[in-house]
């Protein structure tokens, strides 16, 4: 079994409008959201799809789903955590007592505001996670990484070749994620953004799915812009 996990609980601070969060934002006349589960529900390899929403906004969020996806059945909601990994767990437990999720089922986490993600990405999501465990979505460095442990100074230049910019999907089996994030103390869990560094600091290895330059996070208005303007010119998977 391959679950979508969509992680859609943030407030959308950086958007600069606090009273909607970015994943409810309307792109190309719906909801950014909605078009990131219409991705997952067409993909042949996806069996069911979780999102994980702010409790805040679930009520909103239920009415979309209706709106959109009245006769979807493999379509159910999750409270979202206290933080992405926790809204992660929760989504775990819902497709466990939804759709009978075990140690072997492949979840394939991703943002709610990544809306361009490709029927390929997704596929070589799902293969990695089968055949490794766990797998991170990533794209190339196109810029210079300037790195300052100070926030004042250069204190590293590494080079270009080997950094990738992190994007999602995020995919493993969940007996994995249960294993790696019970055995987390509460100081490592603090700030823990990233499922897949919980791996790697248990010694996991994490394969590299391709990922590409459409597949972005709309984080600011610029993005809204980008995203809308991608769609009035077919420039999307």
């Amino acid at each position: 079994m391959v679950i979508a996990g969509i992680v859609a609980g943030g407030v959308g601070q950086r958007m600069g409008q606090s009273n909607m969060p970015k994943q409810f934002m309307k792109l190309a006349g719906k909801p950014v959201v909605i078009h990131t589960i219409e991705k997952f529900l067409a993909s042949p390899e996806i069996d069911a799809v979780v999102v994980g929403v702010h409790p805040d906004w679930l009520h909103m969020m239920a009415d979309l789903t209706a709106k959109y996806f009245p006769e979807e059945k493999n379509l159910v909601l999750a409270p979202g955590g206290d933080s992405r990994n926790g809204t992660i767990r929760n989504i775990i437990e819902k497709s466990e007592e939804m759709f009978g999720a075990d140690g072997g089922t492949i979840m394939v986490t991703h943002d709610a505001v990544r809306p361009f993600l490709s029927m390929r990405i997704i596929r070589e999501n799902v293969k990695a996670a089968e055949k490794y465990g766990v797998c991170d979505t990533v794209f190339g460095a196109t810029d210079t990484i300037i790195q300052s442990e100070n926030q004042e100074y250069i204190t590293d230049v590494p080079i270009r070749k080997t950094m990738y910019q992190g994007q999602t999907p995020q995919s493993f089996r969940i007996g994995l994620f249960r294993e790696v994030f019970q055995s987390m103390t509460e100081k490592e869990l603090e700030g823990m953004t990233d499922v897949c560094r919980m791996f790697f600091l248990r010694g996991h290895k994490v394969y590299l799915v391709e990922g590409d330059s459409s597949n972005f996070k709309i984080t600011y208005p610029f993005d809204l812009k980008m995203a809308n303007a991608m769609l009035e010119g077919g420039s999307h998977d």
